[in-house]
């Protein structure tokens, strides 16, 4: 299963809309081997850098946590790493996908589960779907 940027963000933060299906899926799909990658932490990341020094600490806390697959989230978890060859082949979907509002996280993850063989998302995003994936957090997925 991939976890998507919205997935956390919901976990963590108790005021998001989705907070509440977030947790409930976690705890229905557990245990399952969760993938993400270091594009998605930073876009997780970066959500949480201004609201304040305690969501910000919490999550510098979850992603080290997450780094260390011993959060409550996965039973494991793998990451993928940034790379300039992953980059580069998300940028010539982002590239040639004029047609599409993805954003170059979108376009790296969808290439990742396909590399991996993935069919779901914990995520609300719907361009997963939009790629053929189920988006776990949209209602009616």
């Amino acid at each position: 299963m991939f976890g998507d940027t919205g997935f956390f963000v919901a976990l963590l933060n108790p005021r998001d809309e989705l907070h509440d299906l977030a947790l409930a899926l976690r705890d229905q799909l557990r245990p399952f081997h969760l993938v993400t990658s270091e594009i998605v932490l930073t876009e997780f990341l970066n959500d949480f850098s201004a609201r304040g020094a305690v969501f910000r600490g919490a999550a510098a806390q979850f992603v080290n946590e997450l780094r260390r697959s011993s959060l409550a989230v996965p039973a494991s978890a793998a990451i993928v790493p940034q790379t300039v060859e992953q980059f580069a082949a998300a940028f010539a979907v982002f590239r040639d996908r004029t047609d599409k509002a993805w954003s170059l996280t979108d376009c790296a993850s969808f290439l990742i589960m396909q590399q991996v063989g993935i069919r779901e998302a914990l995520s609300h995003d719907r361009h997963f779907e939009q790629m053929g994936y189920r988006a776990l957090l949209r209602r009616g997925s």
